[in-house]
């Protein structure tokens, strides 16, 4: 059956059916189970923004409050799952994830490769990214980058509620270290969402519309602001193919080359830093791989290379938008 869910109810819904499926899933966080269990029952948060509430009355011996010690749980995790566990480690903000750097980049990435492939690490580190709520520099940021740099991790970003319950169970039950993107702003927007248990393979571009004018390639929140962009370009006469990567490592690239064949022309919509990030990325293997094709300059739809502020007119400012969006589009087909 599929109904309308929110996009945090989908991925508690993922959660729920992998831990149902396999008893080998844990789950490990801050506030993830709280005070369940206890007389004080309303503090259950179920992390911070609520996410996997509901999920500890039914999995008490495997849903695992951590301390606020990133580098402990997280390394805990990556450990448990190395020894046979699928451990999820729910790390509030991607923010935080320099504090548990070295288990994810030097550890967990590498004991595949390291021993010659005899080790298996299924992790999966959920955590959130994303501006616009005023959060500023320490919480706000998109870092999917800097994981989709390193060998050995996979790095998943998804934009809506059906493919959240279906990458993150695909995360759940692959062999490797995934790190799963969850952008806030997206918590509590609704989409159709079958019941049953669902995968998505990872490295498998969505392609949400096709055209014949440009490329438009866009992240998480990112592909709303395609959309709103594209439609408006549409009564304009100018048609866009839009490209959801879902995940930057795997990427599919020969989705994004083979529209760029078609049209000619890419827009790259990016909320992480504008300086080696996945904009820039695309943009290379763009120019290095299908250059023959381009009738324009590539551009890229990114913030500007600063922290993300606080004033809430200077993060609108930061933030990429549809607007922004049109006028690069406009500018490639100049």
């Amino acid at each position: 059956m599929v109904r309308k869910i929110m996009f945090k109810e989908a991925i508690n819904e993922a959660i729920r059916l992998e831990m149902e499926r396999d008893e080998s899933v844990i789950l490990m966080g801050l506030d993830v189970a709280g005070s369940a269990g206890t007389d004080q029952e309303r503090d259950s948060w179920g992390g911070v923004l609520g996410v996997t509430k509901g999920l500890y009355p039914l999995f008490p011996d495997r849903v695992l409050d951590a301390p606020i010690s990133e580098s402990s749980y997280i390394g805990a995790a990556v450990g448990a799952s190395a020894c046979g566990m699928r451990a999820i480690g729910e790390l509030m903000f991607a923010d935080f994830l320099g504090v548990c750097f070295d288990q994810l980049y030097n550890q967990a990435a590498k004991f595949r490769y390291m021993f010659g492939g005899k080790a298996v690490t299924p992790v999966t580190i959920r955590t959130i990214i994303g501006a616009g709520f005023s959060a500023a520099a320490q919480h706000s940021q998109s870092p999917y980058s800097i994981f989709t740099h390193v060998p050995g991790l996979k790095s998943i970003i998804p934009s809506n509620a059906y493919d959240a319950k279906g990458l993150l169970a695909t995360a759940i039950q692959d062999d490797d270290p995934c790190i799963f993107f969850e952008h806030k702003a997206l918590y509590t927007i609704k989409g159709e969402v079958p019941e049953e248990h669902y995968t998505i393979p990872l490295g498998k571009a969505n392609i949400l519309q096709e055209g014949k004018d440009v490329t438009i390639v866009a992240l998480g929140l990112m592909v709303d602001m395609a959309n709103k962009a594209a439609k408006k370009l549409a009564k304009d006469g100018i048609s866009c193919t839009i490209i959801d990567p879902r995940t930057t490592s795997p990427l599919d690239k020969d989705a994004i080359f083979s529209s760029v064949e078609k049209t000619g022309r890419l827009v790259v919509v990016d909320e992480d830093s504008s300086r080696c990030g996945f904009a820039s990325d695309i943009v290379g293997m763009v120019a290095q791989e299908v250059f023959g094709s381009l009738k324009s300059a590539p551009q890229m739809v990114t913030p500007p290379f600063t922290p993300v502020p606080f004033a809430p007119n200077l993060e609108a400012a930061y933030i990429p938008n549809a607007t922004k969006v049109e006028a690069a589009v406009r500018k490639v087909m100049e």
